[in-house]
């Protein structure tokens, strides 16, 4: 079976690798076809292949990218050809991309946000289209396929797949240290991690960690998307900012100091910062949307509630055997539903229903 994983953008390579290699494992033969992720590291091909078709001129400029696209996915039409099966991750201009997917063969979209974050006009319409020109959707959750359903997918070809646990960030060679300021620091730390974007709550986290007392630290890692003024200025004491981008190399380091990671967001379907912290094995916090609840291995609070938030903060920090309950729960969690061998078998038995029809 001659599979393409296609992720135009690279918008998830962690993801993209690790599928890649857990089909490469059952026994797929995996090409991932993808752009240049300007970033940062990127998990290495194991047992698959990459080519990288996509934006091979465009950097960072949104101009060049978009002038590019349209010329790159007729491109791609031919390389389709040498597949039994296209599954695509992402689509770079969804309001265009329903008239540019290649013909004659089985194709699979990952939904990983059916409803998008910050959507542009007309992107629901082209996401409708584009749902109902695939022979599968996949999503994460049970909320993502009543989501998907709303938005017009057929309910026969919407099929509910775990998101994995990245747990390749815990093997790693060459893992980073903690800049030195962070390293002193002696107290509980509690981690959010990850872009920082409105829909992601980090005011409501600020808001309620200023009713929990004690030592503790709360550390906001992650690249801006947001003006990060109003933020700083809701922050009271015992708050660190790192707002820049983290590298897989120096992200165990803010895993492993973690006592607690947290998810304060006011909407989402699935979250890679979730499956970070799963394969870390670490207690979460993390607001009751989406599928969040699903995994079965956080304590959750309503979106938006500053006082249930702080509630929790407060209680976990000062009880340890409570936080080691939710740290095994998250560990039988990532070794379990959410690993990628797990993934990647009813992955597998999704191609091959397709491939058998």
């Amino acid at each position: 079976m001659r599979v393409q994983l296609v992720d135009p953008p690279a918008f998830t390579p962690p993801y993209d690798r690790s599928l890649a290699a857990a089909l490469a494992r059952a026994g797929v033969n995996i090409e991932l076809v993808t752009s240049r992720f300007r970033y940062g590291t990127v998990p290495a091909a194991a047992g698959y292949e990459v080519k990288e078709l996509f934006y091979r001129r465009g950097g960072h400029r949104r101009l060049l990218k978009l002038a590019e696209h349209v010329p790159d996915m007729l491109r791609y039409r031919r390389e389709a050809q040498r597949a039994d099966l296209v599954h695509w991750q992402w689509l770079s201009v969804e309001q265009l991309d329903a008239w540019l997917l290649p013909r004659g063969r089985p194709q699979v979209l990952t939904a990983h946000n059916v409803i998008a974050h910050e959507p542009r006009p007309g992107q629901a319409f082209a996401r409708r289209r584009l749902l109902r020109a695939m022979d599968a959707v996949v999503v994460h959750s049970r909320h993502g396929a009543d989501q998907a359903e709303r938005l017009g997918a057929d309910p026969a070809r919407v099929r509910v797949i775990a998101h994995g646990a990245f747990d390749y960030l815990t093997k790693q060679e060459g893992e980073l240290p903690l800049p030195d300021e962070l390293a002193a620091v002696q107290a509980p730390v509690v981690l959010f991690f990850g872009l920082i974007r409105d829909y992601k709550g980090v005011d409501v986290l600020l808001r309620a960690w200023r009713s929990v007392p004690g030592d503790a630290e709360l550390w906001i890692v992650g690249m801006p998307r947001v003006d990060m003024a109003p933020l700083r200025a809701l922050a009271g004491e015992r708050v660190r900012f790192v707002p820049r981008f983290v590298d897989d190399l120096e992200l165990p380091a803010y895993f492993r100091r973690a006592d607690l990671v947290v998810l304060p967001y006011r909407a989402a379907d699935q979250s890679g910062v979730l499956y970070t912290a799963l394969a870390f094995g670490k207690p979460l916090i993390a607001s009751d949307i989406g599928g969040f609840g699903e995994v079965g291995a956080a304590r959750t609070v309503p979106p938006g509630d500053e006082k249930a938030l702080a509630e929790a903060l407060r209680e976990l920090l000062a009880d340890p055997v409570a936080r080691e309950g939710l740290a095994a729960a998250s560990a039988r969690a990532a070794a379990g539903p959410y690993s990628w061998d797990t993934v990647a078998e009813s992955t597998l038995a999704l191609y091959r229903e397709l491939l058998n029809r």
